[in-house]
């Protein structure tokens, strides 16, 4: 794993020469999960106020609630603390802009890859979406009614989480 890694591993180096975690378990400290975006202009910690180990954080595109989210929290909620769920979506999201189709277009055009097996989970309406994926989460039949599950949009441009209610 060199060459492509290098400066990933250089700056590892200098990281555990001071890491100090090590006393953290896999709980989710103050009870938090939050489902939100690979977006690398996400930084959920810093802009929840958040330290390592307080959440449990599951990202993938387009912050959507996803079979795979979903066995997530499950097992976040019954085996690492989680009491709640915070679904955070973003402000100028590539996902929000496309369909599932242009993106299969797009790949086969560029890359001459069939990927038309594949749901990306585009979203048409971003409010709708997250509203749906909210709901999705409270009446799933595995996840307790006690959790309390919130939504906000991040906004990428300001830093503003914009709540939504149900």
């Amino acid at each position: 794993m060199t060459g492509a890694f290098d400066d990933l591993l250089t700056a590892n180096e200098d990281f555990s020469r001071t890491f100090e975690y090590s006393g953290l378990t896999g709980r989710a400290a103050r009870g938090l999960a939050v489902v939100t975006c690979m977006d690398s202009r996400i930084d959920p910690l810093k802009l929840l106020g958040l330290n390592p180990g307080d959440a449990k954080i599951l990202r993938n595109a387009g912050a959507r609630v996803t079979d795979d989210v979903l066995r997530t929290l499950i097992l976040a909620v019954y085996l690492l603390n989680v009491d709640r769920v915070l679904v955070m979506p973003h402000t100028d999201c590539r996902m929000a802009k496309s369909t599932d189709e242009d993106v299969h277009e797009l790949i086969s055009r560029e890359y001459g890859i069939d990927t038309r097996s594949l749901e990306f989970h585009t979203v048409a309406n971003q409010d709708a979406a997250l509203r749906r994926d909210l709901v999705r989460i409270r009446t799933y039949p595995y996840l307790p009614d006690r959790l309390k599950v919130g939504g906000a949009v991040y906004d990428v441009h300001t830093g503003k989480l914009m709540p939504v209610e149900l």
